[in-house]
């Protein structure tokens, strides 16, 4: 791949231009050109014409181009891996989880894809003389403002099902992750899919996204709970339709009868995969005061093995962080506890022995109200130990924020009971996060300030459409017969409304 050519970015004359720089050293990954007003409102218009033609398109034949798109996916494995590890700092482990994603996510698609879509008959009003059915209809152009944490799968989760249900598409990476995206493009054209149907803008959030938002059908938005609040204020003044994956501050709940060694190996996985850049990362352990020595050195036993790692290798377990805004951040939550009285079990510091944004994995105990660690999503390797004494105490802590996007369960006995009891939209039984996201056929987003909307299942597909409602009436139109009274009519009315009940 050229990372300095694409037909979607502005030409090299352009001055207003960003450069895209590896975290794990500082080295250039490449350059590329903001897109200016003009080229905006070009992609739009041309993803306008070409959804026209898209829409009139079979479904089995779009979904034949995302099925080549997952062939050319697994045929660019090491390209793909290379180019998200470039621009995030990412482990190779955490590139290659999203790569996974991305076949589970086509699959399902192919799947299952047509069956969402499909043409449904429903009951008529009037047995015998209406007959009804509901079609999905494309919105149009759908907006998709995608972070830098996960580059490739993100992109593609949303972009895909808009393009299945008949949309264009504009897509607005992160400018940290601009080339990943692009590159999944280039692989999505040569599977075939219709130049003009999914255009790029490359540039910042306050300029190119908000002008994606405010020119799309529909706004697809996975990022902070803060911005996302933006984003939906600005399509409700559209009347245009607004998904979100927002923020989280996952809990996870060691209970009494807990598998303590399977619960510490998922914590690990859970809490620092993707160097904790991740909002289904568990930034909250609630442990029964019964397993809290056996867990918390099984867990810390775990997380001082960890590996950290710089380059494009297999040998690190944590990559580094995306850059010093993060590291700042992070830096921050952990120094202010501590001050403050909370004490670090493991990590605690940056390590720019190793590159300028790594953050050792840290464990926290002794975590407070009025820490910023304690509410406030970290979006690092960082997760807070609490010790609590019942279940009811566990669970109560557990809700007590503002987020509810993912929980974690372990117990032998009790996991279907108290997930029924917690505030999430994902709520996993002895495993931390993976088993909800991966059951793609099951819908995926968050309670409160976690979000709004769902990606995955059949909620995942036909949110990118309107339902329309089609109803043929044979013999005679309802509506009242010339010559009967209107009270007449309304008797008649009631008559057949107790009819129906009867034959129900």
């Amino acid at each position: 791949m050229d990372l300095q050519k694409h037909s979607d970015a502005a030409t090299a004359a352009n001055t207003h231009s960003f450069t895209v720089t590896c975290p794990f050293d500082g080295t250039e990954v490449g350059r590329l050109a903001r897109s200016t007003p003009d080229q905006i409102d070009d992609a739009f218009t041309s993803a306008r014409m070409a959804q026209r033609h898209w829409a009139q398109v079979p479904v089995d034949e779009r979904l034949k181009v995302i099925s080549r798109f997952a062939d050319r996916v697994a045929e660019h494995h090491d390209e793909l891996l290379d180019l998200a590890q470039r621009e995030t700092g990412k482990a190779r482990i955490s590139a290659a989880e999203e790569l996974a994603d991305i076949g589970l996510w086509t699959n399902y698609l192919v799947g299952h894809g047509a069956a969402a879509l499909r043409t449904k008959q429903r009951q008529g009003g009037f047995p015998l003389l209406t007959t009804t059915y509901e079609r999905r209809v494309p919105l149009g152009v759908v907006g998709v403002i995608t972070p830098w944490n996960y580059p490739l799968t993100l992109p593609m989760t949303d972009s895909l099902p808009a393009l299945l249900a008949g949309n264009g598409v504009v897509l607005k990476p992160d400018e940290q992750t601009s080339h990943t995206a692009l590159r999944l493009v280039d692989l999505l054209r040569e599977a075939g899919l219709p130049e003009d149907l999914l255009r790029v803008v490359l540039g910042s959030g306050d300029e190119a996204g908000a002008a994606v938002v405010d020119r799309a059908d529909y706004v697809m938005f996975t990022g902070s709970t803060a911005t996302g609040r933006v984003v939906a204020q600005r399509c409700a003044q559209r009347l245009i339709g607004f998904s979100g994956e927002l923020g989280g501050k996952n809990p996870m709940l060691i209970l009494e009868d807990a598998n303590v060694s399977q619960a510490a190996n998922a914590a690990v996985n859970s809490c620092f995969a993707n160097t904790g850049q991740l909002c289904m990362s568990i930034e909250r352990i609630y442990i029964h005061s019964s397993q809290w020595e056996e867990f918390t050195a099984a867990l810390l036993k775990r997380v001082r093995a960890l590996k950290l790692g710089a380059g494009l290798t297999w040998k690190a377990d944590v990559g580094s962080l995306v850059g010093p805004a993060q590291l700042e951040r992070i830096a921050d939550h952990v120094d202010e506890a501590v001050e403050a009285g909370a004490q670090v079990l493991a990590g605690g510091r940056a390590r720019p022995d190793i590159g300028p944004y790594f953050y050792e994995p840290t464990v926290l105990t002794g975590v407070t109200e009025g820490m910023r660690v304690h509410r406030e999503e970290t979006f690092g390797p960082v997760v807070s130990l609490y010790r609590v004494d019942s279940e009811e105490e566990a669970i109560a802590a557990a809700n007590d924020t503002e987020y509810g996007l993912l929980a974690s369960v372990w117990s032998k006995q009790r996991g279907d009971e108290v997930a029924q009891q917690l505030r999430a939209g994902s709520v996993n039984i002895n495993d931390g996060h993976t088993a909800a996201w991966a059951s793609m056929d099951a819908p995926m987003g968050g309670f409160g300030q976690s979000g709004i909307g769902r990606r995955h299942g059949r909620e995942g597909i036909t949110k990118y459409t309107e339902a329309q409602t089609v109803a043929r009436q044979r013999l005679a139109p309802v509506a009242r017969i010339p010559g009967v009274s209107q009270k007449r009519w309304a008797q008649m009315m009631m008559r057949g409304v107790r009819t129906l009940r009867s034959i129900r």
